[in-house]
């Protein structure tokens, strides 16, 4: 366990100093803690104090850092991964990073917890990013339930949380710096989380977005599709799955070709992922680059 999490959050740390950047309708959403409950994030409204750069020479006052927060864990059967994350000061050396990456208008916490339901969320009422323990809990059965072993789902578990942290930091980044989303906004949080992946992680990135796509199969077999789902801000699962398979097969589509010859893609979609993914990768890589500190 040690050095499953250990790589874990020295990853999200990696991530910070690089770019700074499944989920059904009860994610993405603050708790009901606020005057903003049950509403999701993405049709929240953003900070009327943000700065907009106008160009990407633009100087921008830096007001904020990213801070760490512990909040007591009551629940035994999480205590042990609490202890590591507080021991090994892995929040706090991931918010160190961050803060030399970033120029923030405002404080952004991040926090990992017990929550009281399976979840990750960004909040702007905080600011704060949370992924909850219990999300890793669903996630290793969710894997044991395709089938895998104790030990594989572990290491998936971590590998798909690496996902979803990505496309919470994909919300906080879109509401704090006011990024422009002309499509679905749950949609480019999970690009953004690809496009970080598969970009700057190597073999680890691929993992994630693999574990996520698998996640997403599993989850969408589990259970029927209802007009709730259909409503829902999110994606379906189904296609949450061809979607992360398509980001992977654009980056590189020979090193990637049996995403295609295996059948895991149809013609129709894989013949157009590589400029698919060249235009989130592109997209991405300008609304960030403003912002950057170096």
């Amino acid at each position: 366990m040690n050095r499953n999490l250990v790589n874990l959050m020295f990853v999200i740390g990696l991530l910070f100093v690089i770019t700074a950047c499944v989920c059904r309708s009860d994610r993405d959403k603050a708790p009901p803690s606020s005057k903003d409950d049950d509403i999701p994030v993405s049709n929240m409204g953003r900070p009327a104090e943000s700065p907009t750069p106008s160009t990407s020479t633009t100087k921008i006052k830096d007001e904020g850092d990213f801070t760490v927060s512990h909040i007591a864990v009551t629940d035994p059967k999480y205590t042990e991964i609490d202890r590591e994350v507080r021991n090994e000061q892995l929040l706090e050396k991931a918010a160190d990073q961050l803060n030399r990456s970033l120029v923030l208008p405002h404080d952004i916490e991040l926090r990992t917890k017990v929550c009281g339901e399976v979840n990750a969320f960004y909040d702007p009422a905080d600011p704060s990013v949370t992924v909850c323990y219990e999300l890793m809990e669903h996630f290793y059965k969710v894997f044991r339930s395709g089938g895998a072993s104790s030990d594989k789902a572990y290491d998936k578990m971590f590998d798909a949380v690496r996902f979803v942290f990505l496309h919470e930091i994909g919300h906080a980044l879109i509401d704090t710096y006011k990024l422009p989303v002309t499509g679905n906004e749950e949609d480019a949080a999970d690009r953004c989380s690809a496009y970080v992946n598969l970009e700057e992680l190597g073999d680890d990135g691929v993992r994630a977005v693999f574990a996520a796509a698998e996640a997403f199969q599993i989850e969408s077999k589990q259970g029927s599709t209802d007009r709730r789902d259909m409503a829902d801000e999110h994606l379906l699962q189904e296609q949450r799955f061809y979607n992360s398979l398509c980001m992977i097969y654009g980056s590189n589509p020979s090193k990637y070709s049996n995403i295609f010859t295996d059948g895991y893609l149809p013609k129709e979609r894989a013949v157009r992922c590589e400029s698919e993914y060249q235009r989130t990768s592109d997209s991405w890589r300008n609304l960030l680059a403003p912002w950057r500190k170096n």
